[in-house]
Formats: C-alpha cells, structure tokens, sequence
C-alpha cells in the first residue's frame, strides 16, 4: 500500500476568492508533510485558481464530478478534457449526495469510473448505505451492489471511498470498529474483483476530524479518509493530514 491518502472535499462552499485563501493557509500548513497524498478538491469554479495556488506544492487538485462525455450537448456539464486541462488529477464519483440528491444510477457512475480512467484522472469511487439500510442489515448487499456495478469492466488505478450516508455531514461518526469491518467487507469483494484488493486504497469519509482520526487510521483496512466539513478550516484540515 502507498501513502496514507488524506482528501477534503469542499462540496458547493467558498467562492474563488475564499477558495484562494484556504488553499494559500493549507500550503503553509501542510508545507513539511511527505507521508501523505493530499487531495484537495474545490468547486468548478475554483479550480483554475486554486490549482495555481498548490502547483508547486505537496497539494494535489482533484474534482467533485464529472461527466463521461468529452464534449457535447450536456448543459451545466464539465468533461474530463477540461479537468484535465486544468492539471486535475482525481475526481470523486458516486458520491453519496450524486446518488440520492441527484438520482445518478450505478450504470452512470460506472462510465463516469471508466472516462475518467480513459483520461488519466485517478476516481475516487464512493460507495456507502443509508441508515434505513443499515438498520435493515442490508449494508453488505447495498455496498456490494454499488461496488460491483460501479466498477463492471474496469481496468485501471482507482480509489474507493467507503462513506455511510448516515454519518456524512451528521456529526455521527461510523466507530472505528463498523468503519473497520466495512472496509475488510469491500476488501474482500476488490479481491474477488481485481485479483488483489490490497493494491487499491479504501478511504473512510464521514464526519472525519481531528478528533477521530488517529483511531480511524490505526485499523489495518483503513487507508486514508475523504474529509467534509473539517476540510473547509484550514487549521483542522492540517491537524487531519498531520496525523
């Protein structure tokens, strides 16, 4: 396994000003850290700017969605191509708010995996259930369905993020014990996937913070989180990274 991977996803906050200024403190902040890969991703609008500000840093710049098409009649959409034009290197996919706000189908986030791969953007693959589901005892079978239909076909590098709705912007964390047996259950269907499921990066993401981090990386299946809230406070965000 590489670096422990540290992500903040910004979601619809910060205009481009606000955005620029975050991400000038956190290159401050995080300036001596090495042992990790941080990923900061921003809204559309930021992106140019924000990716300007972090070139020459430890930073990398990733997206919040994207579409599978290069160009087209695809009104308020964004490609791949202009990702990448914008020196993006990853792109979160399936989020869980993609799903359930927006209805986005395992059919669609799959082509939006394999454009992204196409590319060269490294998806970060979300998966995750919600409390109903849970409560249900249907975790595994909602968790193995998204992962199976997310990633049908694929070949090629990419990070799964492991995030039940439940605990997403909540305050209510998954403990580390239920965020641990989820990522030993998604290990295990990425091994019967791929062939080998260790070379592939499961983040938690769900109400991540300082104060929860140390235990969420001590788990052996845990390799890094996918940040919320505590991403958009520059201070919290380098005490996540530096831990």
């Amino acid at each position: 396994m590489g670096k422990l991977i540290i992500a903040g996803n910004w979601k619809m906050n910060k205009n481009i000003q606000e955005s620029i200024s975050l991400a000038k403190e956190l290159v401050k902040l995080v300036k001596d850290v090495d042992d990790k890969e941080i990923i900061i991703c921003p809204t559309f609008t930021s992106l140019s700017s924000v990716g300007e500000v972090i070139k020459k840093s430890n930073i990398k710049l990733g997206a919040q969605n994207m579409h599978f098409e290069e160009k087209g009649a695809f009104t308020g959409e964004i490609s791949p191509l202009m990702l990448k034009e914008l020196n993006t290197e990853y792109v979160i996919i399936g989020h869980s708010e993609r799903r359930h706000v927006f209805n986005e189908p395992d059919d669609l986030i799959n082509k939006k995996v394999k454009s992204a791969i196409k590319h060269g953007l490294k998806p970060i693959l979300c998966v995750g259930e919600t409390l109903e589901e849970r409560e249900a005892g249907d975790m595994k079978e909602v968790v193995g369905n998204q992962l199976s239909k997310g990633l049908a076909n694929i070949k090629g590098d990419v990070i799964i993020a492991y995030e039940p709705v439940w605990a997403i912007g909540t305050g209510k964390n998954a403990t580390a014990k239920e965020a641990e047996d989820a990522h030993l259950f998604i290990r295990g269907l990425l091994d019967s996937i791929f062939g080998d499921g260790k070379k592939i990066s499961i983040l938690y993401g769900g109400s991540v913070n300082p104060d929860c981090i140390d235990e969420l990386i001590s788990m052996d299946n845990i390799d890094g989180v996918l940040v919320g809230g505590a991403s958009l406070d520059a201070k919290k965000f380098s005490e996540v990274v530096k831990c």
